[in-house]
């Protein structure tokens, strides 16, 4: 500010003199700013001093970040002579009561204010509010565990009240609060944006053995197990870690309840519709056994194509159940004998491999007849 100005809000200010009395909250003009002391203009004969520690019961600032020349203030009289003729004034308790009622408004509008905080104490840490001390507990800093508080000491954080006694010169903030009511508003929205069909991007979060849970960012979704591959799978991690990046197809949204059913498989082509550029009938193939039942042993082909072995396929002689010839977890070689693309079923013989291609170089031989269909198989595949 210039001389010029400087000196026409003085002039206005004489114009008014006043005779300041202790406790009296009078309007000032700022002239001068220290580090220990700022000098302020009342309209009387004699200025006014503000000691530092009645300027601000905030450590973490200094008088010329609150003040600057030529601003106009309100202060208490506190002295009306220190008895070199100066009267001492207090900025910090004016301060302290237009704080309390910025306090009481935000509490009954539930409304969000800064805070900065200061030094780590036992249980929390310690906040400013302007001129108000106050605290904010361990557990209401962050929504997640915070091993080290120092992280979060001289940083300025938005809050709610929690706790207020302006009697007892208490309050109690919350920083998680917050935090918590903007992750339920981003929810909100992320959950309100989202449609049937979509094909969204989000990252692993967390495995289970029934499926994977997708962080969509700011709202969780769940990949079945089932929808992870279009393969056979005993557990997400064989396809999934968490940290992955994936895109995924959005099976369902339940609103009510927030819940989203992913999917992972549909975002790449069901290899049934590939079927006819893949096999035909008369192919043999190398299968996996994933599944045995009274009536025959499924295969997986490939993944997410399975075929089944009717129980007169498998063998050449009778037998009571698949499990006399086959176990679940061993590879042999079957005929496709049938593939119906629109109902995803393919028929296969096991029986029709032996006839064609080992009945001549096996049986030939001088081998005892206590060698069984599914010995001749796997030796052969073992080869």
């Amino acid at each position: 500010m210039d001389n010029n100005n400087l000196n026409q809000m003085l002039s206005e200010f004489e114009k008014h003199m006043i005779i300041p009395k202790r406790g009296d909250i009078i309007k000032g003009l700022v002239m001068q700013v220290s580090d220990d002391e700022i000098v302020v203009s009342i309209g009387y004969k004699s200025d006014g001093i503000i000691p530092l520690k009645e300027i601000s019961n905030n450590p973490f600032v200094k008088p010329n970040e609150i003040v600057k020349e030529g601003d106009e203030i309100q202060v208490v009289v506190l002295k009306e002579d220190d008895g070199e003729g100066n009267v001492i004034l207090s900025k910090k308790r004016v301060d302290l009561l237009n704080d309390w009622h910025k306090i009481e408004e935000a509490i009954s509008k539930e409304e969000v204010i800064k805070v900065r905080t200061g030094e780590v104490v036992k249980g929390g840490i310690i906040a400013y509010f302007n001129e108000i001390k106050g605290f904010i507990p361990a557990s209401q800093i962050s929504n997640e565990y915070i091993k080290d508080l120092k992280t979060f000491s001289n940083k300025t954080l938005e809050v709610k009240v929690i706790e207020a006694s302006k009697d007892k010169k208490r309050i109690v903030f919350s920083h998680r609060l917050v935090i918590e009511e903007k992750l339920k508003k981003e929810k909100e929205k992320l959950l309100n944006s989202l449609e049937k069909d979509q094909v969204v991007t989000g990252k692993v979060k967390r495995l289970a053995d029934f499926g994977a849970f997708i962080d969509l960012g700011g709202i969780d979704g769940l990949i079945h197990i089932s929808e992870i591959s279009w393969g056979r799978i005993k557990h997400p991690s064989e396809v999934l870690k968490v940290g992955d990046v994936v895109e995924v197809y959005v099976k369902d949204i339940d609103r009510k309840n927030e819940k989203i059913s992913l999917s992972l498989k549909q975002t790449k082509t069901n290899p049934w519709e590939l079927i006819d550029e893949t096999y035909s009938v008369g192919d043999i193939i190398i299968g996996k056994v994933v599944r045995l039942t009274d009536f025959g042993a499924f295969l997986e082909v490939k993944p997410g194509i399975e075929g089944l072995v009717h129980i007169s396929q498998i063998s050449e002689r009778h037998i009571a159940k698949p499990s006399d010839e086959l176990q679940v977890g061993e590879t042999v070689k079957a005929k496709i004998t049938d593939i119906n693309k629109e109902e995803r079923k393919m028929s296969l013989s096991i029986k029709e491999v032996l006839d064609t291609e080992y009945s001549s170089e096996y049986l030939e031989k001088n081998e005892t007849v206590k060698t069984t269909i599914g010995d001749i198989i796997k030796f052969d595949i073992q080869k």
